[in-house]
C-alpha cells in the first residue's frame, strides 16, 4: 500500500482503527503535527518512508519500529520521490508564448539545466536521485496503462511541414480510430506527429492543424539549440486546439539524457527519465500491442534490435508485433527488417512481422494481434 499527501486525511481518520502500516510506503508526508504520532505507534516493519518531514523524536521511534526512511533531498528542481506522470502544463508551467524565450523558465528547461550542471555521469548523491525519481515515474506509468498499448518509433527530424509528418499523423488519426492507447518517445518529429493524429480523431482536422504548426515547422537541431526556437516551436503547438478524454489515449516517454529535444504539447501525459536506458527499455517493455517503426536514424535502429532481442528470447512475454512502415527504406536503405526477419524463422516471433507502406494494413496487423492475444 502507498500513502500520499493526498491520502493522509483519510490516514487520520482510520487512526483509531489499529491501522497497519506494515510493509506500507509513505510518501512526502508532513507527519509533524503532535496529533498524527499515533500514525507511528502500529507495527512499521518493512514499511518505507520516503521524503515524510517527521519530529526528531517520532523520526526516532519510526527507526526503532523497524522502518527505512529515506529523507527530502533539498536542492532540486524535481521531486524525487515522484508517483505520477508529468502533462504538458506542469513541464512548461511559466511559459509564455507570445515571450517564446520564457521556454528557458518553464521547469522542463530547468531541470534539464541542472543535469547539465551535474554532468554525466552525476555524482552518487544525484544519481541515486535520478534512480528513485525514474523508479517513480515507472509505476506512475504502470498504474496508467491499460489494455495492450503500442508504440511508434520514429526520428525526431521530421519537420512539421514535410509529408513524412502528414503521414505520421494520418497514421496516429488511424491507430487513434481502431481505439489504441499510442506511446512515442514523446519528442518531435514522428513522436509528436503520431499522438497528434491520434487526438484528432479523423483526417479533417489534419489540413487545419498543420497550417497553425506551419509558423514553426522545426525546433532545431543540435544539441545547443536556442530556448527562443524552442518556444516558438512550441507555442505553435500549443496553438493547435485538441479534444482531451476522460482516460489519456497518448503517452510519451521522453528523456532529459536528450533534453535539448523538448517534450512534445501533443501527448496528454509523458513519462518523462533522467536515464535513456531505462526510457528506452521501458517503453519497449510497455508496447505488449507491438510497434510500429517509421523511417529514423540510429536511435531507431537501437530500438529494432533492442525490441527483437525481446521477442527473441520471450524475456517480457509473447512475442508482439513488429512493422515496418516504409518498404524501400527498411528493405534497401537501412535493411533492418530483412535481418530481423532471418533471425525470426522458426520462433514465435516470424509470425508477427509485417513491411509495408500502407499504414491501414498496419493497423489491422495490430488489431489481428490484439484480437488473438
Amino acid at each position: 500500500m502507498r500513502i500520499e499527501i493526498a491520502d493522509l486525511p483519510g490516514l487520520r481518520k482510520h487512526r483509531e482503527n489499529g491501522l497497519d502500516l506494515r510493509k506500507t510506503v509513505l510518501v512526502r508526508l508532513d507527519l509533524t503535527d503532535p496529533d498524527d504520532d499515533s500514525l507511528l505507534k502500529t507495527s512499521l516493519d518493512g514499511a518505507l518512508l520516503l521524503g515524510c518531514t517527521l519530529r526528531p523524536e517520532t523520526q526516532r521511534r519510526a527507526h526503532a519500529a523497524g522502518a527505512l526512511l529515506f529523507p527530502a533531498v533539498p536542492g532540486l528542481p524535481y521531486e524525487v520521490y515522484r508517483s505520477r506522470l508529468y502533462t504538458p502544463a506542469e513541464l512548461f508551467e511559466g511559459f509564455d508564448a507570445t515571450q517564446p524565450e520564457t521556454y528557458a523558465l518553464t521547469p522542463d528547461a530547468r531541470i534539464y539545466q541542472h543535469t547539465q550542471e551535474q554532468g554525466h555521469p552525476p555524482d552518487p548523491l544525484h544519481a541515486l536521485a535520478e534512480r528513485l525519481h525514474d523508479h517513480g515515474i515507472s509505476e506512475a506509468l504502470d498504474d496508467v496503462l491499460t489494455g495492450m498499448p503500442v508504440a511508434v518509433m520514429g526520428g525526431h527530424a521530421l519537420t512539421r511541414d514535410s509529408e513524412g509528418y502528414r503521414g505520421a499523423v494520418e497514421l496516429g488519426v488511424q491507430l487513434g480510430q481502431a481505439g489504441f492507447t499510442v506511446l512515442t518517445g514523446g519528442g518531435p518529429g514522428a513522436m509528436e506527429a503520431v499522438p497528434l493524429g491520434v487526438r484528432l480523431a479523423d483526417k479533417s482536422g489534419v489540413d487545419d492543424a498543420l497550417a497553425v504548426l506551419a509558423s514553426a515547422p522545426r525546433f532545431g537541431s543540435g544539441r545547443s539549440v536556442d530556448p527562443a526556437e524552442i518556444g516558438r516551436w512550441l507555442a505553435a503547438g500549443l496553438a493547435v486546439d485538441l479534444p482531451t478524454g476522460d482516460q489519456p489515449r497518448t503517452i510519451g516517454l521522453p528523456t532529459w539524457f536528450y533534453g535539448h529535444e523538448p517534450p512534445n504539447p501533443f501527448c496528454e501525459l509523458h513519462a518523462k527519465y533522467f536515464e535513456n536506458s531505462v526510457r528506452e527499455e521501458g517503453l519497449l517493455t510497455v508496447a505488449t500491442g507491438g510497434i510500429i517503426y517509421t523511417p529514423g536514424s540510429a536511435g531507431t535502429v537501437q530500438e529494432v534490435f533492442q525490441d527483437y532481442t525481446q521477442n527473441h528470447y520471450g524475456s517480457v512475454g509473447p512475442a508482439a508485433p513488429m512493422v515496418f512502415l516504409g518498404e524501400r527504406f527498411w528493405t534497401e536503405e537501412v535493411p533492418a527488417a530483412p535481418l530481423v526477419r532471418e533471425l525470426a524463422k522458426g520462433r514465435p516471433a516470424e509470425r508477427w512481422i509485417l513491411v509495408t507502406d500502407d499504414a491501414a494494413e498496419a493497423v489491422a496487423f495490430l488489431a489481428t494481434y490484439a484480437s488473438v492475444e
